[in-house]
């Protein structure tokens, strides 16, 4: 998630400080993906070094504001327009995981496998579950339309990582059955034909 982006595009809504963006950016995704404090006066302070933020004064409470600027608009125009680039995958733990787990002396890559599978379909469920929450009443406001979004992706995500197991398991199914049925390879040494059976070479 790209921290950055997401205040530039609450800020677009109007003036606001460190700890009311926090809020507002868990709100819209559900708390998902947590932020601090911390994390969110830093992303600003860059944001402001590089041009795309202002401060623009003080609330009632003495909280510094800020404002996105002209250039921060091009910015966030720039990031809704363009794809994401998927040509450099971020890492994923779970398929580093099973591909240290081939061949690993002393580790079942079976029950590797079914132990992530039990864990994945619990999420699934869950996240259902937090679906069919939302969907009591139908969603009004853009957090709860934005929460609902996420949690979708959740579920789809977790679909397509349950299907990526089985075809994992399938998969190391029919390489074991393939290497059973091979043939053993002849490690029998060789004979070499007795001196005797060699013609003589003539005087």
């Amino acid at each position: 998630m790209s921290i950055r982006h997401g205040l530039l595009a609450l800020l677009e809504r109007g003036p606001r400080y460190g700890s009311q963006l926090r809020t507002e950016f868990e709100s819209r995704t559900g708390s998902t993906w947590p932020l601090n404090v911390g994390q969110v006066y830093t992303t600003l302070s860059r944001l402001e070094r590089d041009g795309l933020v202002v401060q623009d004064g003080e609330d009632d409470q003495g909280h510094a504001l800020y404002s996105i600027s002209d250039d921060g608009r091009t910015e966030l125009r720039a990031w809704f327009e363009t794809p994401v680039d998927r040509s450099s995958p971020p890492r994923d733990e779970l398929a580093i995981k099973l591909a240290m787990a081939v061949g690993a002396p002393g580790v079942d890559i079976r029950a590797v496998i079914q132990s992530q599978r039990h864990h994945t379909v619990k999420a699934m469920q869950d996240y259902t579950r937090l679906k069919a929450q939302a969907l009591t009443d139908v969603p009004t406001n853009r957090d709860e339309v934005a929460w609902l979004l996420v949690l979708e992706q959740l579920i789809f995500q977790a679909e397509a990582e349950a299907r990526w197991l089985d075809h994992c398991e399938s998969r190391l199914v029919r390489l074991a059955e393939a290497a059973a049925t091979e043939p053993e390879p002849n490690t029998s040494p060789r004979t070499t034909p007795r001196a005797a059976s060699r013609p003589r070479a003539r005087r």
